[in-house]
């Protein structure tokens, strides 16, 4: 009975510690100040700008333009078209090298290793983005400056490019969370910020290092890359003002199996959180202790559901416990509100949040796919049947 004990308050501590530690990394930013990087190279980088598509080749034309009109002139192109039909794309410019993989490679590892070992030259970095993506002009002037400064791998921010329905709305706001938490205040806290998937770039040398001996089958290779990354000591870089414009969730379908995907990689990575703590409690590294606790961090909507039950618990066993977490609901709903208001919301997103019940119901109904996530679909489906507009 005793252990019963000791193992609920364990249960609640660690979940009750998700809904204030964005707000205490953001005090931990704050004390700690602004760092100005300093420029230790004048070398411009020469990147590889992979582009995957699976399937689906209806929208590459708009992302490749938008990477043609970058105000940088030292890249190429690389589009891996991976089981596409390909004879609609005609790309008149030697800056685009134009992929068909022979035989399916149904993986977005596959498909990036399929393009450095088709690369023209030996580029010194490499970015990765989205089929579904637009690029900012600046983009990759931007990201020169970190890796100009030392940095190795940095993060970009993934802007709504569609903002036409409530599902979509939503999804931004929980991205603007997140690059605000995961991004701006836990690289400016001194740690890393986490991968987005897409709007990432890196040396090519770190890359290869810690992907090319793997074979990542479904979605998370972000997830194995974050962690190797931080694992050999790195810090990767939040680059605020490097641009990247993503399509967002229109319709229940399509948001409950790219949810699904992204909770079965959570279930599948999120132990490796644990060695990370360890590295970084025995090496004193601030940077490992403190990405470790980040991956151990369960989805937004499976904590928040949790802590509104263990408050519900707690009204039979300790009204102190009630308060206890009904304050650190509070917090949270402040830290999140505070987030949209620091990054220029959209203000339809505000109107948005009024659906936010329904967006965690359909969260439920993926967490009931995550098992068997990686067999609904390998990737997001766009261009489906707009729901749920406002």
């Amino acid at each position: 009975m005793i252990l019963i004990s000791y193992l609920w308050i364990l249960i609640q501590a660690f979940i009750g510690f998700q809904l204030v530690f964005p707000v205490l990394l953001a005090v931990i930013r704050a004390v700690r100040g602004t760092i100005q990087e300093k420029i230790l190279s004048a070398d411009l980088p020469d990147y590889a700008v992979i582009i995957t598509a699976y399937e689906q080749t209806d929208q590459l034309p708009d992302v490749v333009n938008s990477v043609l009109a970058l105000d940088y002139p030292n890249y190429m192109i690389y589009l891996v078209a991976d089981n596409c039909d390909i004879s609609g794309l005609h790309f008149d410019t030697e800056k685009v090298i134009l992929l068909r993989p022979e035989t399916v490679l149904a993986g977005n590892v596959r498909s990036h290793f399929y393009a450095i070992r088709n690369f023209v030259r030996a580029h010194s970095h490499l970015t990765i983005i989205d089929s579904d993506n637009l690029v900012s002009r600046d983009y990759l002037t931007v990201l020169n400056h970190f890796f100009q400064s030392g940095f190795e791998a940095v993060q970009g921010v993934r802007s709504a490019k569609n903002l036409d329905t409530m599902y979509a709305r939503l999804d931004a706001a929980r991205d603007i969370y997140y690059h605000y938490y995961d991004g701006k205040v836990l690289f400016g806290a001194g740690s890393s910020a986490t991968l987005a998937g897409s709007g990432m770039a890196f040396t090519t040398s770190l890359f290869r290092q810690c992907l090319e001996h793997l074979d990542i089958s479904g979605a998370g290779f972000d997830k194995v890359l974050q962690h190797a990354i931080v694992s050999r000591g790195y810090r990767i870089a939040f680059a605020d003002k490097a641009l990247v414009y993503d399509e967002k969730t229109t319709g229940s379908e399509q948001l409950v199996n790219q949810r699904a995907r992204w909770i079965n990689t959570w279930f599948k990575y999120f132990s490796l959180g644990f060695g990370l703590v360890g590295k970084g409690i025995l090496g004193l590294d601030w940077n490992r202790f403190i990405f470790g606790l980040v991956l151990l961090r369960p989805p937004l909507f499976i904590f928040l559901i949790l802590s509104v039950l263990f408050m519900l618990v707690n009204l039979l066993i300790s009204p102190w416990m009630v308060l206890a977490w009904f304050t650190g609901l509070c917090i949270f709903v402040s830290g999140f509100l505070f987030s949209l208001i620091s990054s220029d919301t959209d203000p339809r997103i505000y109107q948005s949040l009024k659906g936010i019940p329904q967006f965690m119901y359909l969260q439920i109904v993926s967490l009931l796919k995550a098992k068997r996530a990686n067999k609904i679909s390998v990737a997001t489906r766009h261009n489906v049947k707009k729901e749920f507009e406002n």
